[in-house]
């Protein structure tokens, strides 16, 4: 059974688009956020829509939304929060990550 933990948040405004999306395509209110190797810095943030959390997840809940992440990624998530931000660049999840010693330009990649 999936973890609820602490050591990561979904705001609110993440929470509301995660619902939108997830209702208009008739799939669960749940985000999955991974760590992967790559990007421009070394380590790249990966979403998607799960169709129920893992049984190690560790999960967080907004408004009843869920954003899940795996065991391996959360040591290098911990800490942080997920928003929905819309700019003039455009709209996007961007991860607020207090671990990540630099970033790229376009906020999907990091290092540790």
């Amino acid at each position: 059974m999936a973890t609820l933990a602490p050591d990561i948040t979904l705001t609110p405004s993440a929470a509301r688009r995660v619902a939108a999306v997830a209702a208009r395509q008739g799939k669960p209110a749940i985000l999955r956020l991974s760590v992967e190797g790559g990007g421009c810095s070394g380590f790249q943030y990966r979403f998607g829509f799960a169709d129920a959390p893992d049984a190690d997840d560790i999960l967080a809940e907004t408004d009843g939304v869920r954003l899940v992440v795996d065991p391996m990624s959360l040591d290098l998530v911990r800490g942080c929060a997920v928003d929905y931000v819309e700019s003039l660049g455009g709209a996007a999840f961007r991860v607020e990550n207090p671990q990540a010693a630099s970033g790229c330009g376009c906020g999907s990649s990091f290092a540790v």
